[in-house]
């Protein structure tokens, strides 16, 4: 298959364009800055997002488009201009990804379009799989919402659409070398109660929903991209501490993560517990369905 990438140079992008690639997939890889990259025999970088390229020109029959495109949430303090910007990354990603299906002489069989958990909204008590329908009426709710409102465009073309809601991804890149940061030094903890979930992902099943998503017909629509085994605070600390041989035992007050974060300390503070139930059901088997050995791949290598 030919298969477009945006975001194909970031953490998961990569690790998907090796995975694509070592299938036998030709990826063509969307950039700002196409200068910037080498072709090889399997990988193909073409400009994109600028007035001058043309994307369209410079691809043949394409069969799946895999849109990562957006800017990082944990990247700095949540200022209205930098709301803004998390926003619009999304949006004007999405929509180019439209405009180029338009364009296309040949519309693709599949969009697979990251997506995120935070659709849900923050609950300790409740647990959420795809027949929630209503997005959560805050920051994150609404990113999520508007992002998958673009991408859904494509499913009005006759293109069928996935939109992956990711959890917190672990990997050697990415929230885990933030995440293991206070271990190291010896003061690993709760963050703030401790009770609130965290619904993880190893990025081997990042990678495998991903190419789940794009070979299987029958998925369309919201899937989770979570394991199916989320963990509250308290316990994902104490199987990382084991992890790496670290005390789990001084929490981070909750008042000192929102002074020091603002309303970022959400990602930290708040969460929910998210099972992936159409992926379970369709027939995706997870490498890492439970939290230690995801860790250990990760950590002991």
């Amino acid at each position: 298959m030919n298969i477009v990438v945006t975001g194909g140079t970031g953490f998961v992008g990569g690790q998907l364009t090796k995975q694509l690639t070592s299938e036998g997939h030709h990826v063509y890889i969307l950039t700002r800055s196409p200068e910037k990259h080498e072709d090889t025999d399997s990988v193909t970088y073409v400009g994109w997002l600028k007035d001058d390229y043309h994307p369209e020109e410079h691809l043949p029959a394409i069969q799946a488009i895999v849109n990562l495109a957006g800017e990082s949430l944990n990247s700095g303090r949540w200022t209205e201009e930098r709301k803004r910007s998390i926003l619009n990354s999304r949006i004007q990603a999405t929509e180019g990804v439209i405009e180029l299906i338009d364009r296309l002489p040949e519309k693709p069989q599949v969009l697979v379009n990251a997506s995120a958990v935070g659709f849900y909204g923050n609950s300790k008590t409740k647990t959420f799989t795809e027949e929630t329908t209503e997005a959560a009426h805050n920051f994150l709710g609404n990113v999520v919402y508007e992002w998958e409102e673009r991408a859904s465009k494509a499913a009005e073309k006759g293109v069928r659409t996935v939109y992956v809601r990711f959890g917190i991804i672990l990997g050697e890149e990415g929230a885990l070398p933030k995440m293991i940061l206070p271990y190291k030094f010896m003061i690993g903890g709760n963050l703030g109660s401790g009770e609130q979930w965290m619904s993880w992902v190893h990025i081997d099943d990042v990678v495998g929903l991903i190419d789940f998503a794009i070979h299987h017909k029958e998925v369309e629509g919201p899937m989770n991209g979570t394991a199916p085994n989320p963990k509250r605070n308290k316990d994902f600390g104490e199987i990382l501490g084991d992890v790496l041989n670290r005390p789990h035992w001084i929490p981070a007050p909750a008042f000192a993560l929102k002074t020091a974060l603002g309303e970022m300390s959400t990602l930290l503070l708040d969460g929910q517990s998210v099972i992936p139930k159409k992926a379970i059901a369709y027939g995706y088997h997870f490498k890492y369905p439970e939290l230690k050995p995801a860790l250990e791949s990760i950590l002991t290598k």
